[in-house]
C-alpha cells in the first residue's frame, strides 16, 4: 500500500517542473521561487522578501505590476501569466463514466440472483432429454408435444435477462444525469464567486478563476482568499488560518511583520491590498488538493477491495489516509513555524465523518430494511413450499422414481420455482425508494433555483419542510438594504428632513463631510444610476453608502476629499467589528498633530463623548445628564420610527501628545460629537405577507439583529413578527445573557427554556448570542417535539450559528464568502420570501415521498401475497417473472418519477410541521394501503379461481412447463396493472382529500407517465406473446379490465369516508429511531444493518451521496478548505453513528454534517 501511495504521488509535481522550463518568460520570478516563498511564515518570510526583492514593491516590479494601478487589462499579458504560473482553478476529479455506472448498477444483489437464475434457465432450455425415456418422467414434460413450443423454452430466460438489462440501463442513466446535474450546480456556484482586483487603476469584480499571478487584489472583511499573495498595505487585518493550520486564533497580518496571505483562509477583520503570487494548483490549498487527489485514486482501488473485505475497509482507509499524510510530509517539507501543519490538515481530511443521514433517509432506510426482510422471508417460504409440493406430488403421491435422464427436466422445474421465489423478492424489495428520494430532491433543487434558493446540501431541502423556527437577520432580509439618512441632529437642532447646506455652520459642515468621507471604507461609494430616473447605485457597505448619500444631499462631494487623502495616507484604522460596533480612522494633520474620526452605534459612542458642537460650531461640554437627555429626546424617538441611529464624532491630538495607538480605549475616548443621524432601511413590501404565511404554517419567526432595541421593535411590528396584545419578549443581548446564565456565568438550558419560547426580538446581539440562541432552541426538550431551526446570516461572524442550525441560509448578495461556506442554502436575492418558498419545497419533498410510499407499498403487499398464495395453491405464480419485472418498473422507476415531481401548492403551508419523529406512513396512509390491498386481492383471487367461468375461457391453473400463455392469466396480469394505474391517481393525495384529480394537469410528467404506461401495457398484452407470457385479449375483456381498474377510484372514495380516528388498530410505520431505544451497540449494529440495506437499495442513492460528498470534500478552488471543520479528533464519533440526527441526546456530535 505504501509503495502504491508513493508512486501515485510522485507523478504529480512533474508537470509543474516541466512548466517551469521557460524560465519566468520575461518575468523576474520563477514558479518554483514563488512556491517556496509562500511556504514561509512571519519574520522568516519577511526576511526572504527583503533579501530577494528588497521589499514588496520590488516583488511587484519583478512581476511587472504596479502596487497602485494593478495590471494593465491586456488579454495577451493575462494569457501569458496563465501559461507560466497556471490558472486559478483546481481540476475536479473525473466523473464516473456511463459504463462504470452500469457496472455499479449491476452489483444489485436481487438483480444478480435473477441473472443467475435466468442463465441457468436458458442453459437448461437448450438441453433436450432423449425422446423415448421422456414417458418415464411422467407428465412432467407433457404439453411440450408441440415442437414449436418446446423450442420457445429459452424465451423466458432471455426475457428476464433483457428486463434486467433495461432496469440496469435506467438506473445507470439516472445516476449519470444526477451526477451531471450536480456538477452543473457546482460550477454555477463557482461562477458566482467574484473577487475585487485593481486593473488599470480601476477596481473591478472578476470571477475567482480569472485571477492571475501579479494581480493586485483588494482584501476586505468576510472574504475567503482565492489565491496566495503578499500584503502590500493593510488596515487592522486579522485572518483566520484554521482551515490550513488548525489554529483557531486569528493571525494579525501587516506589511512589516507577517505579510503572507494564503488561499482558503478567511479575513475576519480589517482590509488591505495584496499582490497575488500563487494560484490554482500552486497555491497552498491547491498543493493540498493535489495530494488529496492522488490519495483519491487509491481510495477508489481500496473501495473495490473493501467490498470483499468489508470489515477491514474502514481501518485500511484510515491507514492509507495516514500514509498519504506521511507521503505528503515527505514530498512537501513545509518550512514553517508550525511544522505539523500539513499533517494536521491531512488528519483532518481523513477524519471527515461519513455524511450523516438526514431525517428522511434514516426513516426510509429503516423502513426499506424491514420490508426487505419481510420479502426475503416470504420468497424463501414460497420456494420451499413449491419444491416440497412438487417432490411430494411426484415421488410420493405418484410414486415415481428419480431417473438420471429425467434430472434436467426436474432441475428445470426447480429453476422455475427459484425464479418465482426471486420474483417475489424483487417485488417485495422497494428499490424504488432511494430513486424516489433522489428524483424528488433533485427535482426540487432544480426548481428551487428558480425560486432564488441555491441549495448546497441536498438534505437541507427536506429538513426545511420540518422547520419550526426561523431566526432571521433584519438588515437586507426583512428590509430592502437600501439605506438613506432621513433625520439628523446637527448643531443643537433636530432636523426631521435633510437640512439646507446654508442652515449649517461651515465648520460643522466641513467636519461632517471629512468625518464621513475619510472614516468609511474607500470601497464604499455612490455611483450614478444605470438607467435614467433610477436611484443612484450603492456600492459597498450600505450604512456607509447612506452616510455618503447624506454628504451628496448636503450638496458636497466625498471624492475630492478622498483624492486629497488617499487610503495609503491613513495613519491608523480601527475597522468595524461586532465587538467594537464602531469604526475609527486617524489622519496626520498638515500643521502637525493627528485627528481621529469615529462613527458607530449612537448609545455606545455617546458614552465616549465629553464635548459636542453647538450651533456655531464651538465645543460645549457634554455631561452624562446631557447624554440621558439626548437619548430620551433624540435617539429614542428616532429608533421608535424604526430608524438606525449613528453617532459621528472626532478628536484632535496635538503633535506633542501622540498617544499609544495600540491602546484603543485610550485613543477612542474623550470625543467631540459632530452629529447623530437616523438611517431608514424600509421593510420589504412582500415580507409581512411571507411572515403571516410562516405563522399560519406553525413556524415561529424571530428577529436577531445588532440594532438598537427600539429600532428592532419598530421594524418587528411593521413586519408582523410581533402583534399588539401578544405575550412576547424583546430583549437586548445583555439582558438575554443575564437571564440565561447562572452565577458562575455558565449558560443553563433550564433558564434558556424559560426565555426562548416567548422571545421574538433579540437586539444588540453579538454573533455568540445568536449561536447560543440557536443551540438553545435546538437542544431544548420542553416541547412535544424537538425544534428544527433555520437561521439566516450574512456576516463572517454568523458562521457558527449557520453551521449549528438545522438549515443555514446565507445571503447571496450581501453575504460574505465565509457565511456562504457555512450555509446549506444560499438565497440569491437575499429575500425572506424565498425562505417561505424553501419551506414549501421541503414539505413537498416529504409529501412526494409519502405519496410514492403509499402507492409502492400497496403494490408490494398485493404482488407478494398473490405470488405467494398463487404459488402455494396452483404451483405457479399467476404473475410471471417478466411481468413482475414490468410491474416493478412501473411502480419503481415510473411511479417515483410521476409522484416525486408533483409541484408544491400553497395548501402545504396551511398545516403544522411534521417534526422529527412523525412516522413516514401515517394512520391515514396505512388505511389507504390496506384498503386498496383488500380491493385488489379480492378481484385477483376471484379472477384466479373463478375467472375462467366468468369469461368462459380455458383455465390457466396447473399448466405444465413451457405451455403457451393462457388468456386467463393474461387477464389477471392486465387487471393487476390497470388497478395500479388508477391507484397511482389515488396516491396523489395522502391527507384523505376527496378530489384526487385536483391539480393533475399542473404536472405534465405525471400525465405523460400514466398514459405512456397504459400504451405500453396495450402493446405488451396484445403483442408481448411468449416472452411476456401474454396472449392477446378481446375488446370486451379489455373493457372489463378497465372497469375493474376504474373501480379503484370509486373504492378510494369509500375508504376516504371511513374516519381514521375509528381505526385504533392501525399502526404507523417508518418512525425515525426513537430517543431512548438506541444504545451504542445498537447504533453500531443498526449501522451494519443499514449499510447492508443500502447495498441492497444501492441503485442510485449511494452514488448520489458519494457525488455530494466528493463535491463537498473536493470542492474546487473557490469553495476550498471548508470553514471550521471540527479538529481532527472531534469529528470521528460521528462516523460511527449514522442515525445521529434523530437522537437529540447525541446531538453535539452532529455540528457540521457536511463540513
Amino acid at each position: 500500500m505504501g509503495d502504491m501511495a508513493n508512486s501515485s504521488i510522485e507523478f504529480h509535481p512533474k508537470p509543474q517542473q516541466q512548466r517551469e522550463a521557460p524560465h519566468a518568460g520575461g518575468f523576474g520570478c520563477t514558479l518554483a521561487e514563488l512556491r517556496s516563498l509562500m511556504e514561509l511564515r512571519g519574520a522568516e518570510a519577511l526576511q526572504k522578501v527583503q533579501e530577494a526583492y528588497g521589499d514588496v514593491s520590488g516583488l511587484c516590479r519583478r512581476l511587472k505590476t504596479s502596487p497602485t494601478e494593478g495590471l494593465a487589462d491586456n488579454a495577451n499579458d493575462l494569457e501569458k501569466r496563465r501559461q507560466i504560473y497556471g490558472q486559478n482553478f483546481i481540476p475536479p476529479k473525473q466523473p464516473k463514466t456511463f459504463l462504470q455506472l452500469v457496472w455499479e448498477a449491476l452489483q444489485d444483489v436481487t438483480l444478480i440472483i435473477l441473472e443467475v437464475a435466468a442463465i441457468v434457465s436458458l442453459g437448461l432450455s437448450f438441453y433436450a432429454p432423449p425422446g423415448e425415456e421422456s414417458e418415464a418422467c411422467g407428465n412432467v414434460s407433457a404439453g411440450a408435444e408441440d415442437e414449436g413450443e418446446a423450442e420457445a423454452g429459452w424465451i423466458e430466460g432471455a426475457a428476464i435477462l433483457l428486463s434486467v438489462i433495461c432496469v440496469v440501463l435506467v438506473t445507470a442513466f439516472n445516476d449519470w444525469s444526477k451526477e451531471k446535474q450536480f456538477r452543473g450546480l457546482q460550477s454555477r456556484i463557482e461562477q458566482e464567486q467574484k473577487f475585487s482586483v485593481i486593473r488599470n487603476g480601476q477596481l473591478l469584480q472578476v470571477p475567482v478563476a480569472a485571477l492571475v499571478v501579479g494581480d493586485i487584489a483588494q482584501v476586505k472583511y468576510g472574504d475567503l482568499l482565492p489565491a496566495d499573495g503578499v500584503l502590500i498595505q493593510g488596515n487592522d487585518l486579522k485572518i483566520d488560518e484554521s482551515s490550513l493550520t488548525g489554529e483557531s486564533d486569528h493571525v494579525r497580518k501587516s506589511a512589516d511583520k507577517d505579510p503572507m496571505l494564503l488561499s482558503g483562509t478567511h479575513v475576519m477583520e480589517g482590509s488591505g491590498r495584496m499582490v497575488v503570487t500563487a494560484v490554482g494548483v500552486n497555491s497552498q490549498t491547491g498543493i493540498i488538493f493535489t495530494l488529496l487527489g492522488a490519495g483519491g485514486e487509491e481510495e477508489e482501488k481500496k473501495d473495490k477491495k473493501g467490498k470483499q473485505q468489508d470489515g477491514a475497509m474502514e481501518s485500511s482507509q484510515t491507514k492509507a489516509k495516514k500514509q498519504d499524510g506521511a507521503v505528503a510530509m515527505e514530498m512537501q517539507p513545509l518550512k514553517s513555524a508550525e511544522g505539523g501543519e500539513m499533517e494536521e490538515r491531512e488528519k483532518k481530511k481523513a477524519s471527515v465523518p461519513k455524511k450523516e443521514k438526514s431525517v428522511l433517509q434514516g426513516k426510509l432506510t429503516k423502513l426499506a430494511v424491514q420490508i426487505g426482510k419481510a420479502g426475503l422471508v416470504m420468497s424463501a417460504i414460497t420456494v420451499i413450499i413449491l419444491v416440497l409440493y412438487f417432490v411430494i406430488e411426484t415421488f410420493v403421491v405418484k410414486g415415481q422414481v428419480w431417473l438420471a435422464e429425467c434430472t434436467p427436466v426436474y432441475v428445470q422445474y426447480f429453476v422455475k420455482f427459484f425464479i418465482i421465489g426471486v420474483t417475489v423478492l424483487v417485488v417485495a424489495v422497494p428499490e424504488g425508494l432511494p430513486l424516489a428520494v433522489t428524483i424528488s430532491l433533485a427535482y426540487s433543487v432544480k426548481k428551487m433555483m428558480k425560486d432564488n434558493n441555491l441549495v448546497r446540501h441536498l438534505d437541507a431541502c427536506e429538513t426545511m419542510g420540518n422547520a419550526t423556527a426561523i431566526c432571521s437577520d433584519k438588515t437586507g432580509t426583512l428590509t430592502t438594504n437600501r439605506m438613506t439618512v432621513v433625520q439628523s441632529y446637527l448643531g443643537d437642532t433636530h432636523y426631521k428632513e435633510i437640512p439646507a447646506p446654508s442652515a449649517l455652520t461651515p465648520k460643522i459642515l466641513d467636519l461632517l463631510v471629512h468625518a464621513i468621507s475619510i472614516n468609511s471604507a474607500y470601497t464604499s461609494k455612490i455611483l450614478p444610476p444605470e438607467k435614467e430616473g433610477a436611484l443612484p447605485r450603492q456600492v459597498g457597505n450600505k450604512t456607509e453608502c447612506a452616510l455618503l448619500g447624506f454628504v451628496l444631499d448636503l450638496k458636497r462631494d466625498f471624492q475630492p476629499v478622498r483624492e486629497r487623502i488617499p487610503e495609503d495616507k491613513l495613519y491608523k484604522v480601527y475597522t468595524f467589528n461586532s465587538v467594537r460596533k464602531s469604526m475609527s480612522t486617524v489622519i496626520r494633520m498638515p500643521e502637525g498633530g493627528f485627528r481621529l474620526f469615529s462613527k458607530g452605534a449612537s448609545e455606545i459612542l455617546l458614552k465616549k463623548c465629553t464635548n459636542i458642537l453647538n450651533s456655531n460650531g464651538e465645543l460645549r461640554s457634554f455631561r452624562p445628564r446631557d447624554r440621558d437627555d439626548m437619548v430620551k429626546k433624540i435617539i429614542e424617538p428616532m429608533a421608535c420610527d424604526g430608524l438606525r441611529t449613528i453617532c459621528i464624532a472626532y478628536r484632535d491630538f496635538s503633535a506633542a501628545q501622540e498617544p499609544d495607538w495600540e491602546n484603543e480605549n485610550e485613543v477612542v475616548g474623550d470625543l467631540t460629537c459632530i452629529a447623530i443621524v437616523g438611517i431608514e432601511d424600509p421593510v420589504r413590501p412582500e415580507v409581512p405577507e411571507a411572515i403571516r404565511k410562516c405563522q399560519r404554517a406553525g413556524i415561529t419567526v424571530r428577529m436577531v439583529t445588532g440594532d438598537n432595541i427600539n429600532t428592532a421593535r419598530a421594524i418587528a411590528a411593521k413586519c408582523g413578527i410581533i402583534q399588539p396584545g401578544e405575550d412576547f419578549l424583546c430583549l437586548e443581548g445583555k439582558e438575554f445573557n443575564r437571564r440565561i446564565r447562572n452565577e458562575k456565568g455558565e449558560i443553563e438550558q433550564e433558564r434558556l427554556d424559560k426565555v426562548w419560547p416567548k422571545l421574538r426580538v433579540l437586539a444588540r446581539s453579538s454573533p455568540t448570542d445568536k449561536h447560543t440562541l440557536v443551540k438553545g432552541i435546538i437542544d431544548s426538550t420542553t416541547g412535544e417535539q424537538r425544534q428544527v431551526v433555520a437561521v439566516t446570516g450574512d456576516g463572517t461572524n454568523d458562521g457558527p450559528a449557520l453551521k449549528k442550525a438545522d438549515v443555514g441560509f446565507a445571503m447571496g448578495i450581501a453575504g460574505t464568502d465565509v457565511a456562504k461556506e457555512a450555509s446549506d442554502i444560499i438565497l440569491t436575492d437575499d429575500n425572506f420570501t424565498s425562505i417561505v418558498k424553501a419551506v414549501m419545497w421541503g414539505r413537498n419533498v416529504y409529501d412526494s415521498i409519502s405519496k410514492f410510499l403509499q402507492f409502492q407499498l400497496t403494490v408490494n403487499v398485493v404482488a407478494v401475497i398473490v405470488a405467494f398464495t398463487g404459488a402455494c395453491i396452483t404451483q405457479d405464480s399467476p404473475l410471471k417473472a417478466v411481468q413482475m419485472l414490468w410491474v416493478n418498473l412501473i411502480m419503481d422507476t415510473f411511479a417515483s418519477l410521476a409522484l416525486a415531481t408533483e409541484p408544491p401548492t400553497d395548501s402545504l403551508l396551511l398545516r403544522k410541521p411534521y417534526g422529527r419523529d412523525k412516522p413516514l406512513i401515517s394512520r391515514t396512509m396505512m388505511k389507504n394501503i390496506l384498503g386498496h390491498a383488500v380491493y385488489q386481492l379480492t378481484i385477483i383471487f376471484t379472477l384466479l379461481f373463478v375467472g375462467e367461468l366468468f369469461f368462459d375461457i380455458d383455465s390457466g391453473r396447473n399448466a405444465p412447463l413451457h405451455s403457451p400463455p393462457s388468456e386467463h392469466y393474461t387477464i389477471i396480469f392486465n387487471t393487476f396493472v390497470m388497478m395500479q394505474l388508477f391507484n397511482e391517481i389515488n396516491a396523489r393525495k395522502i391527507h384523505g382529500e376527496r378530489n384526487v384529480f385536483h391539480g393533475i394537469f399542473g404536472n405534465p410528467i405525471f400525465c405523460t407517465i400514466v398514459l405512456g404506461t397504459f400504451a405500453i401495457q396495450i402493446v405488451i398484452v396484445q403483442f408481448g406473446g411468449k416472452p411476456f407470457s401474454c396472449s392477446p385479449l378481446s375488446t370486451e375483456q379489455w373493457l372489463w379490465c378497465l372497469f375493474v381498474g376504474v373501480g379503484e377510484l370509486v373504492w378510494g372514495q369509500v375508504i376516504a369516508t371511513i374516519p381514521t380516528s375509528q381505526l385504533k388498530c392501525l399502526k404507523e410505520a417508518g418512525h425515525g429511531p426513537g430517543k431512548d431505544e438506541m444504545t451504542d451497540e445498537e447504533l453500531a449494529e443498526g449501522e451494519e444493518e443499514i449499510d447492508h440495506a443500502e447495498r441492497e437499495l444501492r441503485r442510485g442513492q449511494i452514488l448520489w451521496f458519494r457525488g455530494l460528498n466528493r463535491i463537498q470534500t473536493q470542492a474546487p478552488a473557490s469553495t476550498v478548505a471548508t470553514s471550521s471543520q471540527p479538529p481532527a479528533g472531534s469529528a470521528s464519533p460521528c462516523s460511527a453513528r449514522p442515525l445521529q440526527r434523530h437522537s437529540p441526546h447525541l446531538r453535539p456530535c452532529s455540528l457540521s454534517p457536511l463540513s
